[in-house]
């Protein structure tokens, strides 16, 4: 994307002016040099997204951003209901609620070293990850309406976890309005025996070290120290997650015209907030949150048995689970008053900062940790939320690296096996079902991830608090 397309507020954000059909501007957030790997679509799409009725403030798109489904990847928008706002599938995605769990181990780099290859191999073993996949868990169709209705409090209730795990996940493992009755038998049937796997793409578990801490007094608090070994986990909501995307966009699109929408693209198919489908949507859309939520919970207890069989004397906490395709309602400022808005984040996660009423009392101070996965052998962060994210992008901040290139052009540029034994030769030990899988994950695939997490500081969306790095890594 050339930079001369927007007008350059700040070294880290841009505006388009509103034009033709957007309502409100689009603000993205960038460096220049972040601006020029982007695609002329990521503009194309804030922009449309902009035209979309009930929108408030802005279009917004994070630092990693990229092309994606009617929402650039790393896009953000709000809806007011009451002024006639959507619900957008492009909004949130395909995989609902994918996000990034991150657990502290209690252990160092040096109690790990002996161990990485015996505990890397255990963990491939032992959480089922690929495509089509399937796991312990078998759910009937009572169980499944438990589930979409309870998140990670239902899996814990049922020992895959612990109790205080939910004070550490966003709305403390199971969000409100899930209405399994919206949820369809064909993404039930998918999900039946998904439970507790990792499925393909970028997901991963992920062992790291705090490589570098650059904020002491919030790392203190949260437990981080130099040297320590944590593990991430990234995942979403599988089938399940996929069918109602695929069921509610077509949907959307159809009836578009009965909803009186002018569409700027099929792909941003939406129906209002207040509608009969909108509603329909937004209950399994959260049927769908919560079987991320459930399923990161499930892996989690994979973790630790892993982890109890290998190193016993680790001890795995929660730091923080946080989801970056969501649609979520929550109470923001826009023009000097509160309003009850549906904040869409597609490859952006929530960053609420220091205070907020819906962080646990220990993280009041802090602000809410950010969790930043890196590409597959690089690095990865861990954020703390500011409070000047409000009012410059209704609390968000990036997600990951996000790609610069295609899958294909990765698969045609690099060969699994080739990638494996690089990353190994640097220490980084790679398991997985699928070296396919492997060279479209290729590191040199995604853009430079600490460059965008410099510039999501120096935005003001988030604070740097450490940077992690891989040692170990099972991939689907």
């Amino acid at each position: 994307m050339e930079p001369k397309s927007l007008h350059r507020v700040s070294a880290t954000q841009w505006r388009l002016s509103p034009r033709g059909d957007m309502r409100v501007p689009a603000i993205l957030y960038a460096d220049r040099d972040l601006v020029r790997e982007m695609d002329d679509k990521v503009l194309d799409q804030m922009t449309n997204v902009a035209s979309l009725p009930g929108i408030v403030r802005a279009s917004y798109a994070m630092p990693d951003a990229h092309w994606g489904y009617g929402f650039p990847i790393g896009g953000v928008a709000a809806f007011d209901p009451d002024l006639g706002g959507v619900i957008s599938g492009g909004g949130v995605g395909f995989d609902i609620s994918c996000g990034v769990r991150n657990l502290l181990t209690g252990l160092t780099i040096d109690d790990l070293e002996p161990l990485k290859e015996r505990l890397v191999t255990a963990l491939f073993r032992h959480i089922p990850a690929g495509v089509g996949r399937t796991g312990r868990i078998h759910l009937d169709d009572e169980g499944m309406g438990a589930m979409l209705r309870g998140g990670a409090r239902w899996a814990v209730e049922r020992g895959w976890g612990r109790k205080e795990d939910l004070e550490r996940i966003e709305d403390r493992g199971c969000i409100a309005g899930a209405d399994p009755s919206q949820v369809s038998k064909k993404a039930r049937h998918r999900q039946a025996n998904q439970m507790g796997t990792l499925g393909s793409g970028n997901h991963y578990v992920e062992v790291q070290w705090v490589a570098e801490v650059h904020h002491q007094e919030i790392a203190d608090a949260w437990g981080l120290h130099q040297g320590d070994v944590v593990v991430s986990i990234h995942c979403g909501s599988r089938g399940l997650g996929h069918q109602i995307g695929t069921e509610y966009f077509r949907e959307m699109a159809i009836k578009a015209k009965e909803h009186g929408l002018k569409l700027p693209d099929r792909e941003l198919a939406c129906a209002p907030a207040r509608s009969k489908l909108g509603k329909a949507y937004l209950g399994a859309m959260r049927g769908g949150i919560n079987c991320a939520l459930a399923n990161r919970q499930i892996i989690t207890h994979l973790a630790r048995e892993v982890f109890d069989e290998v190193l016993p004397k680790a001890d795995l906490q929660v730091l923080y689970d946080v989801s970056h395709n969501t649609c979520k309602e929550e109470v923001h400022e826009v023009d000097g008053a509160k309003r009850r808005l549906l904040v869409h984040r597609k490859g952006a996660t929530r960053a609420f900062g220091p205070g907020h009423p819906q962080l646990p009392p220990d993280l009041q101070r802090t602000g809410q940790p950010v969790l930043i996965g890196g590409s597959m052998g690089t690095e990865s962060w861990i954020l703390a939320g500011v409070e000047t994210a409000e009012e410059r992008a209704f609390s968000s901040a990036c997600h990951g690296a996000g790609r610069r290139m295609s899958r294909t052009k990765a698969r045609k540029r690099w060969q699994g096996r080739d990638v494996t034994e690089s990353l190994a030769h640097r220490g980084i030990l790679v398991r997985s079902r699928s070296m396919r899988g492997i060279a479209e994950e290729a590191p040199g695939a995604y853009k430079d991830v600490a460059a965008v997490v410099e510039v999501t500081e120096r935005a003001g969306l988030a604070r740097k608090v450490a940077r992690v790095v891989p040692i170990a890594c099972v991939k689907g």
